[in-house]
C-alpha cells in the first residue's frame, strides 16, 4: 500500500478531478491549503501573496499508486506553469480502520 499527497492550485481543481477519474481513484480526502513561499510579485521582493492551495491524500495499492504518479509527472494545462501538480509516494506499513457495526 502506498499513500499518495497530490499538492496543486485550487484553479487546477478540474485538471486533478479528471487525473483521478482517468486513474480510477474513487477514494481519497481533499483539504484546503495556503500556500506560501518566496518570490516576486508586482515589483516587491520578498514574501508574496498565500497561494489557494488543496491537498488530496489517498491510500492506494502499489500499481494503482505508481499509475498515478505517473500520470502526475506527464500532466499538462496547469493554469500555472509555475506551480505545477505535485505528487509525493510514501510507503504505508499498516493500515487499519475500525469495524463497521460494531459497539
Amino acid at each position: 500500500m502506498k499513500l499518495v499527497l497530490l499538492m496543486y492550485l485550487k484553479d487546477d481543481e478540474k485538471c486533478v478531478a479528471r487525473l483521478l477519474k482517468e486513474q480510477a481513484i474513487d477514494t481519497y480526502s481533499r483539504l484546503p491549503l495556503e500556500g506560501h513561499g518566496p518570490g516576486t510579485a508586482s515589483g516587491w521582493s520578498g514574501e508574496i501573496q498565500p497561494y489557494e492551495s488543496q491537498l488530496i491524500m489517498s491510500v492506494l495499492p502499489d500499481e494503482q499508486a505508481a499509475a498515478l504518479v505517473t500520470a502526475i509527472s506527464q500532466c499538462t494545462g496547469v493554469e500555472d506553469p509555475r506551480h505545477p501538480i505535485r505528487a509525493a509516494l510514501l510507503d504505508v506499513e499498516r493500515f487499519t480502520c475500525c469495524e463497521i457495526g460494531q459497539p
